[in-house]
């Protein structure tokens, strides 16, 4: 028989005493931004149905169940407890979270003691390792079923949560391990039918949402018993058989055996004392074995309860599953736009599977745990990679189950879903593309598939035109919502309709930006190079969209010398910086993007496409004919870029505004290009010297190397302005970015210094599973969430490249 041990916990996690108030955490730097503290665990759920978020101080209080939005509330019902007695001892029970309730309800509950352990978190998974309280050593460890290449349980709506518990005494222990769970069927849709969009005052457009939060009527619980499985299911009366949104089921649920005892209560008041249940519960670690399936009447909350409760031996270990399920199959975006779930393709779509969720998990939990851990094994033993990149690595790949994302279910068209990712909770949109060009490297490396889907989605929409006129936020100017030809800010927002309607933000008029067409070549050379070289049909499938987008960038090349201009205006992913004339940034970007595309064209005219249906009618000549033009562009364009930007040490900014200052991903051009294996944009010296810039300006005069990369500054690592926005930010994921190139071009050391910095600004602050964009050096933050930060992929790329 196997010896039962404690959970071994990575040495990579991320730490934190459990129920950590932090002193000073950041706080946001524009009040209209989103700011709920620093209390944030790891989420838990798969990706796009739906997450919970469980606090470091024990609390779930992040609650992502209703695609794209965000609610941020403690249910202090929602709570594992534990009794432990030592034989011949007086009991002590606690439930375990370090905060009590701020309402006055459950009030003859007693809460856990703050400091008392460590949360650790290592995504998927995280752990409450409580010490000092109990006589018992007690780990509760947590996690979803994600690991790389899944495409099935990744999608799972629930999460394990596996507590070992050991004796270290010479004594018996009775435990019992209590988890109660508010019924909140029916809250998480948007009682607002046709939302009002409002412009905030940083200029970016914000839809209303409310909840239907505490809207309980109906609801009932159930208490199942199903062979070795028991726990309480969490349903709704509906009116219809097949659900609406926020129309599904919760469960909670454990095992049974002879070893173990089973109680339970399936209808109590979690606005009350609590008394109802904590009395039996403090009194011998048991319910009253209740059962109470009446729906709850208006303005009534309900909640159930389960126990497990046993006995552990001197110097033995053992080991209790609960899961925590739910399924809620149907996403709402405009009204009457609804999609199913992509784990709808394995458990059905009636809304009435959550039951079959538990089973699942209760036959493969252990099974899961080993893939999660075979997964994560090469990378936590590389010896040549930092405890802290690692760590940073897994953990920030929680926003692919946090950050609103969607999953489809499959179609024809879409045989693994369509998928998406918000931009960030401020910036309520999908995917936006120039953020994706750093943000999107793990999906591409471990769900390629996704990223795919992604990017075909993009190509499909480049073609499309939408002349809704609208008033853009930056300047109050009238502009079309979306332009023929135009490559898409973004695959549209919650509120409409996700990669049919694009173009959500009105902040800039994105028409005008002259990155996005490039960023898109680049992206899908990049993914079809990252899977192999082999997927032909994927190039065929995007080739007219890229053609008809650089066709369409060029036509800002006013005076035709074979760089289109920037305009004056932010018209690029650094929204609120200024370029005028040819840029650094930009004109890098076309270069590397004109070299993607003859790389693609040159591809499709070896390998003729496997669909018939790809294949146009003057092929090849017609791709020859696409090629020889973009040559022709990229011939002027190669022979103007260096010369008019070199300054001897660093490229400028841009051509015509007389700016000395040194833009930091100024290069991103050739980063892709080195990347892809494609020519360089500039010769291997220049690049050298401007990183070498970058990192004497923007990171070792910047305040020091305190804080990281900022965006801009002037060679003394001075501001510009002092009151700059972007300039004078540190973006996470440029950082990243920036790393990540420095890393190709031998500056490894100085490159890791950067990235070791900008972690640490993130996970030493408050800002654990909340990444924000940007980071002040006046201890500020702005667009946490943000997608960008998952460019810390790109450093691991670069560090197995090399």
């Amino acid at each position: 028989m196997l010896k039962i041990e404690l959970p071994q916990i990575p040495s990579s996690a991320w730490q934190c005493e459990i129920g950590k108030e932090w002193e000073k955490p950041y706080t946001v730097r524009y009040a209209s931004n989103l700011d709920d503290g620093a209390n944030h665990g790891m989420p838990l759920g798969g990706f796009g149905g739906g997450c919970v978020g469980r606090g470091v101080n024990g609390e779930f209080n992040l609650w992502h169940i209703d695609g794209g939005n965000h609610i941020y509330q403690s249910l202090p019902a929602c709570q594992f407890s534990v009794f432990e007695q030592v034989e011949g001892e007086t009991p002590q029970v606690y439930a375990m979270s370090t905060n009590s309730p701020t309402d006055g309800s459950l009030s003859s509950w007693a809460w856990y003691p703050q400091g008392k352990g460590t949360y650790s978190a290592l995504y998927p998974r995280s752990w409450f390792d409580y010490q000092g309280v109990f006589k018992s050593r007690l780990i509760c460890e947590q996690f979803s079923p994600i690991w790389a290449g899944s495409y099935q349980e990744s999608s799972y709506p629930l999460a394990v949560f596996e507590w070992s518990v050991h004796n270290p005494t010479d004594k018996e222990i009775t435990l019992s391990i209590m988890f109660t769970w508010q019924n909140s069927v029916g809250w998480f849709t948007n009682a607002i039918k046709s939302p009002t969009v409002k412009v905030r005052d940083d200029g970016s457009p914000e839809y209303e949402y409310r909840p239907k939060w505490g809207d309980s009527t109906g609801n009932l619980n159930q208490w199942i018993q199903d062979n070795f499985r028991v726990g309480c299911l969490f349903d709704r009366i509906r009116m219809e058989e097949q659900p609406q949104e926020g129309e599904g089921q919760w469960a909670i649920s454990s095992i049974t055996n002879p070893s173990l005892e089973v109680f339970y209560h399936s209808r109590w008041n979690p606005k009350g004392d609590g008394a109802d249940i904590w009395d039996y519960f403090a009194m011998n670690g048991s319910l009253p074995d209740y059962q109470d399936e009446t729906p709850a009447e208006p303005g009534e909350q309900i909640a159930g309860a389960m126990a497990i409760r046993f006995t552990v031996k001197p110097g033995k270990t053992k080991k209790i599953p609960f899961i925590l399920a739910w399924d809620f199959p149907v996403t709402e975006f405009a009204q009457g736009i609804t999609y199913y779930r992509r784990y709808t393709d394995f458990f059905g779509r009636n809304g009435r599977n959550a039951w079959a969720i538990v089973r699942t998990a209760l036959k493969h939990h252990d099974m899961w745990q080993n893939r999660i851990k075979e997964w994560q094994k090469p990378t936590l033993e590389r010896v040549n990679l930092p405890e802290w990149l690692k760590m940073a690595l897994f953990n920030e790949l929680y926003l692919l189950s946090e950050g609103g994302s969607l999953w489809t279910a499959a179609t024809e068209n879409d045989p693994v879903g369509q998928f998406g990712v918000l931009e960030c909770i401020d910036y309520r949109w999908y995917e936006s593309l120039d953020v994706r060009l750093y943000g999107s490297f793990p999906l591409i490396m471990m769900w390629p598939r996704l990223d795919k889907s992604i990017m075909e989605a993009f190509s499909r929409a480049i073609p499309t035109e939408d002349k809704t006129p609208r008033i853009i936020g930056y300047n109050q100017a009238q502009a079309i919502r979306k332009a023929k030809g135009a490559t898409p800010h973004d695959l549209g927002a919650p509120n409409e309709h996700p990669w049919e309607k694009s173009n959500y933000t009105s902040y800039q008029d994105c028409n005008l930006w002259k990155d996005l067409g490039c960023d898109f070549v680049l992206l899908v050379y990049r993914d079809y190079l990252f899977t192999g070289g082999l997927d032909q049909d994927f190039l065929w499938e995007c080739w007219d969209s890229v053609v008809e987008t650089l066709h369409y960038v060029k036509t800002f090349d006013l005076d035709g010398d074979g760089i289109p201009e920037n305009s004056g205006a932010p018209d690029q992913t650094f929204d609120d910086w200024r370029l005028q004339g040819i840029s650094a940034y930009c004109g890098g970007l076309w270069i590397a993007g004109l070299e993607a595309a003859i790389a693609i064209g040159n591809t499709l005219i070896a390998n003729p496409p496997m669909n018939p249906s790809l294949q146009p009618d003057d092929y090849p000549q017609g791709i020859k004919d696409a090629i020889a033009v973009f040559q022709q562009w990229l011939t002027q364009a190669r022979s103007l870029y260096h010369e008019t930007l070199w300054n001897g040490e660093y490229y400028r900014l841009d051509s015509e505004s007389g700016s000395d200052v040194v833009m930091a991903d100024q290069l991103c051009g050739q980063f892709y290009a080195q990347l892809l294996g494609l020519p360089d944009v500039v010769e291997s010296k220049y690049v050298e010297s401007t990183l070498r810039k970058v990192y004497d300006a923007c990171f070792l005069k910047f305040h020091d190397g305190k804080f990281g990369i900022a965006n801009g500054v002037k060679p003394d690592g001075k501001p510009v302005k002092e009151n700059d926005t972007h300039p004078l930010e540190v973006w996470t994921g440029i950082n990243y970015g920036i790393v990540a190139f420095m890393i190709l071009n031998g500056m490894k050391q100085e490159g890791l210094r950067v990235a070791e910095t900008v972690v640490k600004q993130v996970y030493e602050n408050g800002l654990q599973f909340r990444t924000p964009e940007a980071i002040t050096a006046v201890g500020t933050f702005r667009a946490s969430h943000y997608l960008r930060a998952m460019a810390v992929w790109a450093i691991y790329y670069s560090l197995e490249k090399k």
